[in-house]
């Protein structure tokens, strides 16, 4: 085992080749305090398409006319859209820099958003949302890019400052569009659209920042020298990753999708429903902020996956065994559960040793990730529709949990995605 003095050497080194010929020009404040507002209104924007339509889905649904497993299909699109076009990302980045590729990202959301409220069948209405999900998985996979570039020896810090607005600005969709829908005079279409006008809004810091290319795509463009001739395919520990990113992703997608339809089914009102799955996605703030510090300064994360699980399979029992009786503790219990994605995130960050490494993990491990997560909100909005009930859907849900524990144990090591693929080459 490293000795303390060995592993700040290692990081004093990642964050050299990092930051790489940026090293020696100095971020004016002024670019990183652009940098920081950016970040907070884009991770605003990355998840109000996905769970404004979570808190509206029934009336959705019922104005076009969709079935169960139609349904379960749409809740899964965004995962779909986040594997296929999170692909994309790096290499859009080194062409054009992380900051352009992000503003675009949410012009695409603001477009893809405005435009779903207009869909008069089911068909346009995947189409439209495919496009704002374009720019968020883009914005997802680029996030922890910036982060390693712009601030390589806060990574912990700065992840937990965007994991905390993402999941903030997630929350307030949950719990704000049923009331803005009744307030537009309860069309669902409005209340869905208006999230558009503030992914316009966060292009604008973007837009100051396409320029500088200087940190984000110097470093990104370049391989740095333990990163050539790596296959990131050959790293169990870049595997392990993607694996616990698609499950957490899963049960993610699962609560935002269905959350507030269990609890609706359960004889909760539509607009409660949505507050509890505010209080579940709010969860998020703090513990977003505090888990990637804590986590940063562990050598293993495997203790923090098995906590966060815990409180899932503790949640998963209350929906199980009585939905109605203290809807408001499962919601708190999944929403810690939840907290799964910024410890992802802050792993990925820790799993690579420079800039470079941290793109080709972050792209792998997100779209390798929401491609396994697509079946799971199918699979739930199939089985509900069969079987009548909510049963057999949250067995499912928590049966997801222990490969998701076993995935989070060995991503939680204390490796290097450099060292195992070439160890294996």
């Amino acid at each position: 085992m490293r000795d303390d003095e060995t592993l700040i050497q290692e990081r004093q080194a990642a964050v050299a080749t990092a930051t790489g010929p940026a090293a020696d020009r100095p971020l004016s404040a002024w670019t990183r305090r652009l940098v920081v507002i950016g970040m907070i209104a884009a991770a605003l924007n990355l998840r109000p398409a996905i769970t404004s339509l979570g808190a509206l889905l029934e009336e959705v649904r019922d104005g076009l006319h969709m079935s169960g497993t139609v349904a379960g299909l749409l809740t899964s699109v965004p995962a779909l859209c986040f594997a296929v076009f999170g692909v994309a990302a790096p290499r859009l980045a080194r062409r054009f820099g992380p900051g352009a590729v992000v503003c675009a990202g949410m012009a695409a959301i603001a477009a893809g958003l405005g435009l779903r409220p207009l869909a008069g069948g089911t068909p346009v209405f995947l189409a439209a949302s495919a496009l704002g999900l374009a720019g968020i998985a883009v914005s997802n996979v680029l996030m922890p890019v910036i982060v390693k570039q712009y601030f390589p020896d806060r990574v912990g810090q700065m992840t937990g400052l965007y994991s905390m607005a993402l999941a903030l600005g997630t929350a307030i969709a949950a719990a704000a569009t049923v009331p803005i829908a009744h307030a537009l005079g309860g069309s669902w279409r409005l209340g869905l659209g208006v999230w558009a006008a503030f992914a316009a809004i966060a292009a604008l810091p973007w837009l100051g920042l396409i320029r500088d290319r200087s940190s984000g795509a110097s470093a990104s463009a370049a391989p740095a020298p333990e990163n050539q001739g790596i296959r990131i395919t050959r790293s169990p520990t870049a595997w392990a990753l993607a694996c616990y990113f698609g499950l957490q992703a899963t049960g993610a997608y699962i609560t935002m999708g269905w959350l507030p339809q269990i609890f609706r089914d359960a004889g909760v009102s539509a607009s409660t429903a949505g507050v509890l799955l505010a209080v579940t996605m709010v969860m998020g703030v703090p513990l977003s902020f505090v888990l990637p510090a804590v986590a940063g300064r562990m050598r293993h994360q495997g203790g923090l996956v098995v906590v966060l699980a815990a409180f899932g399979l503790a949640g998963y029992a209350g929906l199980w065994l009585a939905p109605g009786a203290a809807p408001l503790a499962w919601a708190l219990m999944l929403g810690v559960a939840n907290c799964a994605f910024p410890l992802a995130l802050t792993m990925i960050g820790m799993r690579s040793r420079s800039g470079p490494g941290v793109v080709r993990l972050s792209a792998f491990a997100q779209s390798a990730g929401y491609l396994l997560s697509i079946p799971g909100p199918i699979l739930v909005g199939t089985l509900y529709q069969r079987s009548g009930g909510w049963g057999l859907p949250i067995a499912l849900m928590a049966g997801l949990m222990v490969p998701q524990i076993i995935a989070g144990l060995f991503a939680g090591r204390s490796r290097h995605i450099e060292d195992e693929a070439r160890a294996e080459g």
